[in-house]
């Protein structure tokens, strides 16, 4: 991939798409009003080659300050051991005062922010007092669950700031004074906030040119990044102020063939490490199956040469003489005899009954030798 290369902007053409832009606003003002609206805002929109893989959020430090002193700002901190919500309160006034920072407006302390803006009215009437939100980096991660998604969709998140910095001043002037762009993986433009409508020609340049170069030195990209640069209010049209050469898209095509041509290397390297991989297993595998074989024949051998002799299970006589017992009842019971057999048996039977009784009662009457 080719590296990263600084943006040679045209000064000229800049100064000029400014003042055409100032032109405008001027025309748009109302014929009462003796200045120009400083609440009109401009903007750089960046339209990048592609798409981000990446989501980021970009500090950009600025020249001249975007925001006037009539805009507040407040700021969160976190609740100081051993001491209530008012004492907080004063110890970091106390603090500011000390550091020389005269730019924030109301201290809110994190114990209030849960208590008393607990409800979404609440919530609403402190996104609308304020127009810049600061926070102590110790409990910044904290406050999303608490402000609500309102504050992210109008972006007024709150931005972190180290309150224990030996330079203070400095830290939160950048913050207040510089601007965000936030770079999405959803799209390819992005858009920054850089000056308003009551700055003079040469301070919006100078903030676009270092805007412009704080981004392109941040950009978690390499290559050719930004293919168009449109400045704009949010009323006017977009003003181009760069475009890219088209040499930019054959760079990105050998790099893009090249990314391809290592994925394809890479791929073909897998495909033969996995076909020797197979390989292996089909020799290991097969060379089991001739060891599994010659330990056959090697049985078969063995075998042949000396023979076992086989045990033969020996019967109990117990049970061969129940089974013979069994199986002639059962054939008996089965086998039908004819009526005139059963007759005649039961007349034998009949009269062999009664001469058993004759001689037993002949036995019983014979008299007793005195």
């Amino acid at each position: 991939m080719a590296e990263k290369t600084e943006l040679a902007l045209d000064r000229s053409q800049v100064k000029k798409a400014v003042q055409a832009l100032q032109a405008f606003l001027k025309t748009k003002s109302t014929s009462a009003s003796l200045f120009l609206d400083e609440s009109q805002q401009i903007s750089l929109l960046f339209t990048f080659w592609k798409i981000p893989k990446q989501a980021q959020t970009i500090r950009i430090p600025l020249p001249h300050g975007q925001r006037s002193e009539a805009e507040e700002v407040c700021l969160f901190t976190r609740d100081e051991p051993n001491m209530t919500t008012d004492q907080t309160q004063r110890f970091y006034k106390k603090l500011l005062e000390e550091r020389g920072v005269k730019n924030i407006t109301e201290i809110i302390p994190y114990k209030t922010l849960k208590t008393e803006y607990k409800p979404f009215e609440a919530k609403r009437r402190l996104l609308g007092n304020f127009d810049m939100f600061l926070s102590d980096d110790r409990i910044r991660r904290l406050l999303p669950s608490h402000l609500g998604k309102h504050f992210y969709e109008r972006k007024k998140e709150p931005l972190s700031v180290n309150l224990q910095s030996k330079q203070l001043a400095r830290d939160i002037h950048r913050v207040i004074q510089g601007t965000n762009m936030k770079v999405t993986n959803k799209g390819c433009c992005c858009m920054a906030r850089i000056a308003h409508s009551g700055m003079t020609a040469d301070e919006v340049t100078e903030n676009i040119e270092a805007a412009v170069q704080t981004v392109v030195a941040k950009l978690r990209m390499k290559g050719p990044l930004v293919k168009v640069i449109h400045l704009k209010s949010q009323t006017s049209v977009a003003l181009p102020i760069y475009t890219s050469d088209l040499s930019d898209l054959t760079v990105l095509d050998e790099a893009q063939k090249k990314t391809l041509k290592a994925k394809r290397g890479a791929a073909k390297k897998q495909a033969k490490n996995s076909t020797e991989d197979v390989k292996e297993t089909d020799i290991t595998v097969e060379g089991k199956a001739e060891g599994k074989k010659a330990a056959k024949g090697k049985k078969k051998e063995g075998e042949e040469e000396e023979e076992i002799p086989q045990l033969v299970p020996i019967e109990t006589p117990s049970k061969k003489r129940k089974l013979e017992k069994s199986s002639k009842k059962k054939q008996l019971k089965k086998a039908p005899r004819p009526a005139a057999v059963k007759k005649g048996a039961k007349a034998q039977g009949k009269m062999t009954k009664k001469a058993g009784k004759s001689d037993s009662k002949v036995k019983r009457k014979v008299p007793k030798v005195k």
